[in-house]
């Protein structure tokens, strides 16, 4: 076992450690503003993230590809949702404390990039959001779920591109951003006003992402839990996005990412879209809406383990579908994407990249190293078995 192997062994023994004997003796909620807090004070001094860039430089050696037409270090994104800011009640006390006040409204921005390289910043609405009120995170360790009704709470994308605008010089080499439909607007024309709004708020601070992701479908707020695409709605959001960053002439690629749970119909429905506007990758899934673990009439979304089967069906119509096509779309697979197996579930049915969240809390901060170091392990194993046999 070379240096690499042992220190990647020691990591996930320590941190499995920590979580028997510290983590996981408060709750999911409180474990979760600890390490916002955190992130915020280690984002104070430079040594901190620079300490964290070696590290994980070498956990995790660069394995360069391309996935929906952007490039990329590694396989693994962290997906949107831990680093998207805090809630406001409104946009003018959002752009007080970025620009007056410059305060870190967005903890985890330096940091986390950091620590796990490829990540997504967001979701973003064009409004601020607060969120839902009360208990709105939870955990479940036998199946390495989470479930969480936060309600798409962030600053609101003109707050939140200001934010990021002021910093351009110090933000990853690699990263996306990741847009929502506004919770509650069902106006068609009102959504693809709002949406296109909020990609024109970033576009305009000077961003350039490596990829814009275009989150149609969010089941964690109470206003809108089904997490619906129509037909009329996809085409018309991602069109309105294409259309805008060519106008532009900007390359910047887009994805989708949509909901676990649909027909099959549904799924080939969007695929087809997707191919005819242009966009370059779809993220299969989201979290999946499951009545909240202390009020039944309440949804929460469900990530982790519970929802890998949900999402890898996901995974496998999109492909029968991109198949059936014949285009060039790529598939990134998301739920459950816990160790290098389950990885490893992903890509044979389609997925050639994959997002994580739940993975950080049950396996740590360089959890995308472990899951592709256990993901060599296990293509290893399959190839001499698959050379056995011909032999």
């Amino acid at each position: 076992m070379n240096a690499r192997r042992r220190l990647l062994r020691i990591v996930d023994m320590a941190y499995g450690l920590f979580c028997r004997l510290l983590l996981f003796r408060v709750s999911a909620q409180r474990a979760h503003k600890l390490a916002i807090g955190q992130l915020g004070w280690l984002e104070r001094w430079q040594l901190p993230t620079a300490m964290a860039k070696r590290l994980r430089a070498w956990l995790m050696p660069v394995q360069t590809q391309e996935v929906g037409g952007a490039k990329l270090s590694a396989r693994l994104i962290l997906a949107a949702g831990l680093v998207k800011g805090r809630g406001f009640t409104s946009e003018d006390e959002a752009l007080r404390a970025v620009v007056h006040r410059r305060e870190n409204i967005m903890p985890g921005w330096r940091m986390m990039p950091a620590l796990v390289g490829p990540i997504e910043f967001g979701s973003f609405t064009r409004h601020p959001r607060m969120g839902n009120a009360g208990t709105t995170l939870w955990r479940e360790r036998d199946t390495q779920s989470t479930q969480n009704r936060i309600g798409l709470r962030n600053p609101g994308a003109r707050a939140a591109a200001a934010f990021l605008g002021a910093r351009i010089e110090q933000l990853p080499g690699e990263f996306g951003i990741n847009i929502a439909v506004s919770p509650g607007v069902s106006d068609l024309a009102q959504q693809q006003g709002e949406t296109l709004e909020a990609l024109i708020f970033f576009l305009d601070a000077g961003l350039r992402p490596s990829w814009f992701t275009l989150n149609i479908s969010c089941p964690n707020t109470e206003d809108d839990p089904s997490g619906h695409q129509l037909e009329a709605g996809a085409r018309s959001l991602c069109a309105a996005f294409v259309a805008e960053l060519r106008k532009r002439n900007l390359e910047i690629p887009l994805w989708v990412k949509v909901s676990p749970g649909l027909a099959a119909a549904q799924y080939h429905m969007l695929m087809r879209i997707f191919a005819e506007v242009g966009v370059r990758a779809v993220i299969a899934t989201n979290t999946l809406a499951k009545p909240s673990p202390v009020d039944s009439a309440v949804n929460a979304g469900i990530g982790g383990g519970a929802l890998r089967d949900s999402a890898l069906l996901a995974v496998e119509e999109l492909q029968i579908a991109k198949d059936r096509l014949g285009c060039a779309m790529d598939i990134i697979g998301c739920g459950g994407v816990m160790d290098g197996e389950s990885f490893y579930q992903y890509s044979q049915c389609g997925a050639v990249a994959a997002q994580y969240w739940s993975a950080l809390v049950f396996r740590g901060p360089f959890a995308a190293a472990l899951i592709e170091n256990e993901l060599a392990n296990h293509e290893h194993r399959y190839e001499a078995i698959h050379r056995e046999r011909l032999a």
